[in-house]
């Protein structure tokens, strides 16, 4: 029975990522806004609910350290995974916009929020400051959003603009966007449960069972969304729903669970010196792949899930205390690193190369 659920759960989140992308496409052209802003705010915050209710609920009860480790956790997949897997599937155009502003606000937000864990807690009031400066976010894209839709009518003919739509079909395609949301959340739901009682009875341990089914599930909205944007040419969503979900995460998930605990997040060594570290470095690291090009091609996407498989390598070697955890992190840093890191460096000189010095047919 748990794998009807399973794979139950895989169908509806395919299905509600298609309602998602589809409504939040119509909606867009709608208002004429661009894809963009609508995959960094609405798309964005609406697929990290799930990260939202268990990090806000984990410490409500005191356990501060699920809701840091969930914020965290994702960040990392999402870029890694989630960015990698879709420039897999086709390479991610990357606008001017997320390049010279969103990105680098994930990076200086992801420094910041290593700055604040330092002493060994987020307190209230920064929690408070951090969700302040995500609606301070919200405010400036929708008014880029603006901006953008008057300058692109003022271009425009009026004969070449989309006809406008009945305030029905608006609601109706906003339905779409609501009712595709609530499938993702109920179909990862059924996965993560499904995929956790098969994994229980191959005799996997709660803790690995944590940090790789679990961890991943919250994720799963960004994962499907994404993979269907990429698939139906809407880049620009594609993108920004990893970059704005990344941003939701740490200012409005990591900042709410620090205003509504008593004591704020406590943040543990463990994550003070290795997990976050690994988020600010992977986000670091994002900045410059889009930046060169422009563009994610399939090599780097294909380098950036790699690099999530030896992570989630790691935490299940760590958290199972594997005798063959030093093993795997010197292969990891002496080995199995240099490699990617020489292939990443000769790569990316041949496409900056090829574009530099283009070949001409005679």
């Amino acid at each position: 029975m748990n794998w009807f659920w399973m794979f139950a759960g895989i169908a509806v989140v395919v299905v509600g990522a298609d309602m998602l992308v589809r409504g939040a496409m119509v909606l867009a052209s709608a208002i004429r806004i661009s894809s963009l802003v609508i995959g960094l705010t609405v798309v964005a915050f609406g697929t990290s609910a799930p990260e939202m209710a268990v990090s806000v609920v984990s410490s409500v009860r005191g356990e501060g350290d699920i809701a840091l480790g969930n914020v965290v956790g994702s960040n990392i997949f999402n870029v890694l995974f989630v960015l990698g897997a879709s420039a897999l599937i086709v390479p991610l155009g990357v606008s001017r916009q997320l390049v010279r502003f969103d990105i680098p606000l994930m990076v200086l937000a992801s420094i910041v929020v290593f700055g604040l864990a330092m002493d060994g807690l987020i307190s209230r009031l920064e929690g408070t400051g951090l969700f302040f400066c995500l609606i301070v976010y919200t405010g400036v894209l929708g008014w880029i959003g603006r901006r953008d839709a008057k300058q692109a009518i003022a271009r425009s003919n009026v004969e070449d603009l989309p006809p406008p739509r009945s305030m029905r079909v608006l609601l109706a395609y906003a339905g779409v966007l609501v009712v595709g949301l609530a499938l993702l959340v109920l179909g990862a739901g059924w996965l993560v449960e499904a995929s956790s009682s098969i994994a229980r009875e191959f005799g996997v341990s709660d803790l690995v069972i944590g940090v790789t089914i679990v961890a991943v599930g919250t994720s799963l909205p960004e994962v499907a969304t994404s993979l269907v944007a990429a698939l139906k040419g809407e880049r620009d969503m594609a993108v920004g729903n990893v970059v704005g979900s990344n941003l939701f995460n740490l200012l409005g998930v990591l900042g709410a669970s620090s205003a509504v605990s008593a004591n704020g997040v406590t943040v543990i060594d463990d994550a003070l010196w290795f997990d976050i570290p690994v988020m600010v470095l992977v986000a670091v690291a994002s900045w410059p792949i889009v930046r060169t090009q422009m563009t994610v091609a399939r090599w780097e996407g294909g380098l950036m899930v790699f690099a999530y498989a030896l992570y989630a390598g790691y935490l299940v070697l760590t958290v199972e205390e594997s005798s063959r955890l030093e093993d795997y992190r010197n292969a990891v840093v002496f080995v199995v690193g240099p490699v990617a890191l020489l292939a990443f460096l000769v790569l990316g000189w041949r496409d900056r190369r090829r574009i530099m010095c283009p070949v001409q047919n005679v």
